[in-house]
């Protein structure tokens, strides 16, 4: 059983891991826009990630990859001019932090200091270590994320399940503890076993959230677009949907283009 929630007035990078000290789970869902993350925001969500995913539910893209980091920064500012409360993770994209570890400096100063953003993260483990070091060094909270890497899609061939074969999961819990003796606040494992990713969690100290990798982390994450059912295509099993805007928004649009036609739209109460 979870202890009683604690009242935070802004979410730090410090209020995670006392969640996790105290069996409190963290919730996580991303945010592209002021509008979106206002309401998040109110919603009481901890933390909001501006993720890459934006590629893919906001530009229509088919993997993460082709976002830019001044495409980031840019969703990045609209976000935080709609929150109070949550913490704000942004995503650095691909290209901008596994070649060069000044890069990868570089591309984090540029969000945190043109968005207002309050943490980064980025995907891989002892491969992409001085970078991960760089960013740290330079006082700007890193978020790791291991397990299923969308921006390596083209290196796995496929989003199926990571970590299922003994090597790839030793591989897994290996570059946890990494990010954890670097400095890192957090880590995210995507669809990954859940076994393994329990063992990850109590075996770590910083909090470790989940997408498709169970219930035995200390948070959860899950794509807005997708838990409201805006997107309808993508039906991974993790994927709970809490509402159908796609068809609710389907008919409020038909029922407006036929009020439109029929001249119904607006009637005398609507006009000036």
């Amino acid at each position: 059983m979870s202890t009683a929630k604690k009242q935070y007035k802004r979410v730090t990078v410090k209020s995670l891991v006392d969640m996790k000290q105290r069996k409190e789970k963290i919730s996580m869902l991303t945010a592209y826009d002021y509008t979106m993350a206002k309401i998040v925001d109110g919603a009481g969500i901890d933390v909001i990630l501006v993720g890459d995913s934006a590629s893919n539910v906001m530009a229509g893209h088919e993997t993460t990859l082709p976002i830019t980091l001044d495409q980031m920064i840019y969703h990045a500012s609209s976000v935080i001019r709609g929150i109070d409360r949550s913490l704000v993770v942004v995503d650095l994209p691909f290209g901008s932090y596994q070649s060069d570890p000044k890069e990868a400096l570089r591309s984090a100063i540029r969000i945190m200091k043109e968005s207002g953003g309050h943490a980064v993260k980025l995907e891989g483990g002892k491969e992409v270590k001085d970078s991960i070091k760089r960013i740290l060094n330079a006082g700007i909270p890193v978020m790791g994320h291991l397990g299923l890497t969308p921006q390596s899609i083209y290196k796995f061939g496929t989003y199926t399940v990571r970590a299922k074969e003994e090597a790839e999961a030793e591989k897994l819990k290996s570059d946890a503890k990494m990010l954890e003796k670097l400095g890192c606040f957090a880590v995210v494992l995507e669809k990954v076993p859940a076994h393994l990713a329990k063992e990850v969690a109590e075996s770590i100290s910083i909090p470790v959230i989940g997408i498709g990798a169970g219930a035995g982390v200390d948070g959860q994450v899950l794509v807005v677009h997708d838990m409201i059912g805006m997107t309808h295509e993508f039906n991974p099993r993790f994927l709970r949907r809490y509402l159908d805007l796609h068809s609710e928004m389907t008919q409020a649009f038909k029922q407006y283009n036929d009020d439109v036609k029929s001249g119904d739209f607006p009637n005398a109460d609507e006009q000036y």
